[in-house]
């Protein structure tokens, strides 16, 4: 009996731990291969934060 034989009668025994596996494959694949593409994408240049007086008086309607 080979190995996808194998594979076969284990997910028609237990589809849930089955299942179970495939997500926590695609959550160990995903962050160890999307992290690193994501990284080396050079970024626009950084914009400074506004100051914070600034931001108070955008939230609470006050204009300077």
């Amino acid at each position: 009996m080979g190995v996808m034989d194998k594979l076969k009668i284990f997910v028609v025994k237990e589809p849930v731990v089955a299942a179970s596996c495939l997500i926590a494959g695609f959550g160990l694949f995903l962050p160890a291969v999307v992290r690193p593409i994501l990284d080396s994408w050079e970024t626009a240049e950084k914009v400074p934060p506004p100051p914070l007086n600034e931001v108070v008086a955008g939230v609470t309607g006050k204009k300077k």
